[in-house]
Order: C-alpha cells, then structure tokens, then sequence
C-alpha cells in the first residue's frame, strides 16, 4: 500500500516546468538579516577571508542542514536560502508549494580545502542522499538533495567526494546516490535567495524545533580519497 503522505504530496515531487513557475516579485517581499546569530559572521559573506570558497548544499529541510554546517571547524558563515529554481525572490510558502522550483539549501563559505572536505563529509553523511526529491516525511522538488558549486575548481572535489561516498554507500547495500550535482550557474534561473529572518539559524533560536537530520548510518573519510 502506498503510504497516505506519499499520495498526497506526489504531485510536489515532479519539478516545475521554468515557464510554469510562480512569477515571483522584482525584490526581497522582507528584510535581509545578516548577522549570524551562532558565529557571528556576515551571512552575505561580506568580510570573508581571503581564498575562500563558497558552496550551496541542500538536503531536505534547511533548518537541520544549516546547523550542522555551521558546527564545523573551518566554516565562516552560513545561511538558509532558496536555489536552483527558477520563481525570483520566493517566499517560504512558495518554495513549499513546489512551484518555484527552489530547493530549501544553505550557503556554506568555508576557509579553506580542508574545511571543504569536511562539510561535503557531514553532508553526505548526514542526510539520505539516495531519496529522491524527499527526506524522511518531507517530500518534493524542495527537499531534494542537490550540491551547487559557484567556482570550477570546486566542482573536481564534489565529484570526487559523490564517488567515494557512493562506494562507501555500495558497500553497505545502501542504494545509488540521486543527489542533484552542478554548478549554480545552471541550475534553474542560476542564482539563489537568502530565505526570510525567522528560518535563519533556526535551530539556535528554537533548539527543540524541527529536523530529521542525523548521521545515516554509513560513514566515509574523505581525507585521501577526493
């Protein structure tokens, strides 16, 4: 039998054509934050160190992705957006609609490769990057497992890292991966948008609050093989 979540949300689960998404709106509809409440960065990345990187990374709900990201050493800033759709300035309630093609990510800047090699770590290994266009009970487009680059170079690394977390993940019988990997600049309209003030390091202003994220159950060391 078909679980009732799944009939209900299938419809979520096909992603939108660009010329039927939501129109959107020329400007952010609220106001920017940009002092990290946890590290107290800029989360526009003004004031980011020299040589770093910057990654957008989704994974099912942004509020527990972002948490995790902002824990390890080495990353400079983080923020909860909305990416690779193609609906301008969305709000949340639109994203959730699944009509903006938007998936719920979070920009990562991070300090350096090493820094790098740890985030794509906990992120593989912190969400089920098998599932496809859902998490756990949070299905469609938006919950959708997706790696966005913003520089070439990053794009040897992520690569490197799917394949070796895919044998990590073929070892364990675990499935094939179906996370979305490409450069931002092609992914949907090619940009993305910082989501609304209340979503921004939710889990640090309501440590009770929802999320489904937690280690997966396969583990894999980077260190060596990206």
């Amino acid at each position: 039998m078909i679980p009732f979540l799944e009939i209900m949300n299938s419809h979520k689960k096909i992603m939108v054509k660009p010329e039927d998404a939501l129109a959107g709106r020329d400007d952010y509809p609220y106001p920017l934050s940009r002092d990290h409440l946890v590290l107290g960065t800029d989360m526009l990345g003004e004031g980011a160190p020299e040589g770093s990187g910057e990654l957008l990374l989704a994974g099912g709900c942004f509020w527990g992705i972002e948490r995790i990201m902002w824990q390890i050493p080495g990353v400079w800033t983080t923020a909860a957006v909305y990416a690779g759709g193609y609906t301008p300035h969305p709000t949340y309630e639109e994203v959730c609609s699944a009509k903006t093609g938007h998936a719920e990510a979070v920009k990562v800047i991070y300090e350096d490769e090493h820094a790098l090699l740890r985030v794509l770590t906990e992120f593989w290994q912190q969400h089920d990057p098998t599932t496809e266009n859902r998490q756990g009970n949070d299905i469609g487009t938006q919950y959708r497992s997706a790696i966005f680059w913003t520089d070439p170079a990053q794009e040897r690394i992520v690569r490197s890292s799917l394949n070796a977390y895919q044998e990590a993940l073929t070892a364990a019988d675990r499935g094939t991966i179906s996370t979305v990997v490409a450069p931002l600049s092609e992914a949907g309209a090619g940009t993305y948008y910082y989501a609304e003030p209340e979503h921004q390091q939710y889990l640090a202003k309501n440590p009770a609050g929802y999320c489904n994220h937690g280690f997966n159950g396969v583990a894999c060391s980077l260190e060596g093989a990206v």
